[in-house]
C-alpha cells in the first residue's frame, strides 16, 4: 500500500512566520532550496521526510501537527455550507474545496462564518420581522455555534487548562473529591449536599455551594471540580477567553462554562495518568470508568481530547445524539467529521444503541472517501433521581480509524480484512455522494435526479 503524501503548506508557512524567518532563512535551516520551499508552502509539492526531520530537530516542532485534521474539518464544513440551495448551481468540485482548505484556511473559515451570518439574517427575517428595525439586527454567529466551533478548531484540547487541571489532580493525591471540597472551603465556599433537581447551585449571599444529593457520585465530583475551576482558576479561564475573542458576551459566558467543564473532566481524568491506563486496558470504557470513578460519557469524551502536542493518544471521534437523531455533542480528531446542521447518518450504529439498553454495539464502517473506522455505541440515561421526573436519554459513539484497532479491546474477534464487514456510512444525506442508499432521507443537492414514472424502487428517484 502506497504511503500517503503529506501536503501541509499552510502549517509550514505558519511555522515560518511564527519564528519570523524569511523563506530564504527558513529554507537554509531546513536544508532545502528556496524554490523547493516555495513549492511546499503552496502545496505544489509534498513535505519531504528530510523537511519533517529538520522541523523536529531544528525547531522542536511536533510534526504530528502537520497532518492534523484541520483540512478535513474545513472541507467537511464547506461541503455542508455549499449544500445550501443558494449554491445549487455553483457547487465546486471536492478537490477544489480541499485545495482551499489546505492552501487558504483563513479564507475557508471566513466563508463559513459568512454563511453563518447569512443563516442568522435569514432566520430573523423569516421568524422575527421586527428584527429589521432593531439596532442589533446585524448578522452575527449564534453564541452556541461560535463556542462549538472554538472547541472544534482547538482539537477539543486546551493546553493551559488541561495542564492546570493535571497539576490540581497531582496535588490532590488519592482523593480528588475531598481535595476539591477543601479547596472550595479555603476559597470561602462551604459545600452542602441538598435534595434538589439542580445539579449544582451557588448561594453567593451565604457563601454556599449546594450539590444535588440525588446525582450519581461521579456527577457530584464533576460539579465540585467545575466549581473549583470557577472559584480558583478564574484568571486562567478569563485569559483563555480573551484570546478567543468571541463576538458576544453570551458566547463568552457559554465558553467559560465550557472551559470550567473541561477543567473538571481533565482533573477527574488527568492527562498522563489517564492516557497510560487507557493504553494498558486497551481503552476499555468500563474498566476506566471503575478505576477513575467517572461515567462512561466522561470517559469517552476525555479519550477524544487526548491531543497534547508530543504526547497524543489514539485519535478518536466522539459524538452524542438524542432520540431524534440530533447531534448534541461532537468532536473528531480523525478525518471523520460530523454534520454541523441536522442529524448523523442513519446507517451509523449510534442510532441503534437506543434499541439495546446498557450494551456496547460494535460497527465497522467505511465513509465515501474510502476511510475505514471502528465505532462503538451505547445508550445512556440521565435521571433526575426522583419519581415522576423526566429521564434524558442519549446515545454515545466513540471510534477511530481501523489502523488503530489493535489498541481497542472492542476490535477483538472482528474480521478487519473482509470488505463486506464494513458498512457504508456518510456524514449527512444532503452532502453524501453515495448513489445507492436505502436510508436516504433527502436527495444530495449536488447530484442530478432521475425520476422514472414506470418504476418505483425503495426511493422514488435515482441519483445520477
Amino acid at each position: 500500500m502506497a504511503t500517503q503524501k503529506l501536503y501541509a503548506g499552510a502549517k509550514l508557512r505558519e511555522q515560518r512566520l511564527k519564528i519570523g524567518h524569511t523563506q530564504k532563512e527558513f529554507a537554509g535551516r531546513l536544508g532545502v532550496s528556496l524554490p523547493y520551499l516555495n513549492q511546499m508552502e503552496n502545496n505544489n509539492r509534498p513535505v519531504s521526510t528530510t523537511v519533517v526531520l529538520a522541523l523536529a530537530s531544528e525547531f522542536g516542532m511536533d510534526v504530528t501537527e502537520l497532518s492534523s485534521g484541520d483540512t478535513e474539518r474545513l472541507t467537511s464544513d464547506m461541503q455542508e455550507v455549499l449544500a445550501d440551495q443558494i449554491f445549487a448551481a455553483d457547487m465546486p468540485a471536492l478537490a477544489d474545496l480541499r485545495l482551499a482548505a489546505s492552501n487558504a484556511p483563513g479564507l475557508a473559515r471566513a466563508f463559513i462564518a459568512l454563511h453563518q451570518g447569512y443563516r442568522q439574517a435569514h432566520e430573523r427575517l423569516a421568524f422575527l420581522d421586527e428584527a429589521l428595525g432593531r439596532e442589533d439586527a446585524r448578522p452575527t454567529p449564534s453564541p452556541w455555534e461560535e463556542v462549538r466551533d472554538f472547541f472544534h478548531y482547538c482539537d477539543n484540547y486546551i493546553d493551559a487548562v488541561d495542564r492546570a487541571a493535571e497539576h490540581f489532580a497531582a496535588r490532590a493525591g488519592g482523593d480528588i473529591r475531598a481535595f476539591a471540597v477543601e479547596t472550595l472551603v479555603a476559597s470561602g465556599l462551604s459545600v452542602a449536599y441538598t435534595d434538589m433537581d439542580a445539579l449544582r447551585l451557588v448561594d453567593r449571599t451565604r457563601g454556599e455551594v449546594h450539590i444535588s444529593s440525588r446525582a450519581p457520585a461521579q456527577t457530584q465530583t464533576f460539579q465540585l471540580l467545575l466549581q473549583v475551576a470557577l472559584a480558583q482558576n478564574n484568571t486562567l479561564l478569563e485569559a483563555t477567553l480573551d484570546l478567543a475573542r468571541f463576538h458576544s458576551p453570551a458566547a463568552r459566558e457559554i465558553a467559560k462554562i465550557g472551559l470550567a467543564n473541561y477543567f473538571a473532566g481533565a482533573a477527574l481524568l488527568p492527562y498522563a495518568v489517564f492516557q497510560a491506563r487507557a493504553q494498558d486496558c486497551r481503552h476499555d470504557l468500563e474498566v476506566l470508568s471503575q478505576q477513575f470513578g467517572a461515567s462512561i460519557e466522561q470517559i469517552a469524551h476525555r479519550l477524544a481530547t487526548l491531543q497534547r502536542p508530543g504526547a497524543k493518544g489514539v485519535p478518536f471521534f466522539f459524538v452524542r445524539v438524542d432520540q431524534a437523531g440530533t447531534i448534541t455533542k461532537r468532536h473528531s480528531a480523525t478525518r471523520l467529521q460530523f454534520a454541523r446542521f441536522g442529524g448523523a447518518c442513519p446507517l451509523w450504529n449510534v442510532h441503534r444503541a437506543f434499541e439495546t439498553p446498557s450494551q456496547f454495539l460494535r460497527q465497522l464502517a467505511e465513509t465515501p472517501d474510502g476511510v475505514r473506522y471502528i465505532s462503538i455505541a451505547r445508550d445512556i440515561s440521565k435521571s433526575a433521581g426522583r419519581f415522576g421526573a423526566p429521564t434524558r436519554r442519549f446515545a454515545l459513539a466513540l471510534g477511530c480509524e481501523v489502523r488503530h484497532a489493535s489498541q481497542l479491546v472492542y476490535a477483538d474477534g472482528l474480521d478487519l480484512s473482509t470488505d463486506s464487514a464494513f458498512e457504508p456510512i456518510g456524514i449527512s444525506c444532503r452532502i453524501c455522494v453515495r448513489t445507492e442508499c436505502h436510508q436516504r432521507s433527502v436527495p444530495p443537492l449536488e447530484r442530478n435526479l432521475v425520476v422514472d414514472p414506470d418504476r418505483r424502487d425503495v426511493l422514488p428517484y435515482r441519483v445520477d
